[in-house]
């Protein structure tokens, strides 16, 4: 598959390394040069420096005809950015956005972007490990789809805090 990732923070990187290495295409975007440091030295893919939430950049590191887009930067906002406009302008088929804030991954799930709230899989996992009831492991929340979308995204976000200004 072709697979974009946006963030190459420590779950992007790792995330496009295991892809490279499960012998996907992988392009990584961030715009700190630095942050592709974190990337192995076997990883195979390409590293493309700028900002995921702008349609040039996107277009420049290859997205269009991706198969599959991460937004995985440390803010939900710009997550949430990148992944509409894969949807809306790249017409990518599987979009995934990581979003910290539950509330908000659930609203954005509402509104059609698929989500993966870290806060939620650490909680879960923290009081299953203390041995304390828990219900069903959290999952990706689903885009609900929307009658006035031609293409509903099948975006799936999961994104950090707040973006900070000049994240990746």
């Amino acid at each position: 598959m072709k697979i974009i990732v946006v963030g190459c923070g420590r779950v992007g990187a790792t995330v496009a390394a295991d892809l490279d290495a499960r012998g996907h295409a992988v392009t990584i975007i961030d715009q700190s040069t630095g942050a592709f440091d974190r990337l192995p030295s076997t990883f195979g893919g390409n590293a493309v420096r700028g900002d995921g939430t702008d349609e040039d950049t996107l277009r420049r590191a290859g997205a269009e005809g991706a198969d599959v887009f991460l937004a995985l930067t440390e803010g939900d906002n710009r997550n949430v950015m990148a992944a509409q406009l894969a949807a809306e302008a790249l017409a990518i088929p599987q979009i995934v956005a990581k979003i910290n804030d539950p509330f908000r991954a659930e609203a954005y799930a509402e509104l059609g972007v698929a989500t993966i709230c870290r806060t939620d899989l650490m909680g879960h996992a923290l009081l299953s490990h203390l041995g304390l009831a828990v219900g069903p492991a959290p999952r990706v929340r689903e885009a609900v789809p929307h009658p006035h979308h031609d293409n509903p995204p099948a975006a799936v976000a999961a994104t950090a805090g707040s973006a900070p200004a000049g994240e990746a």
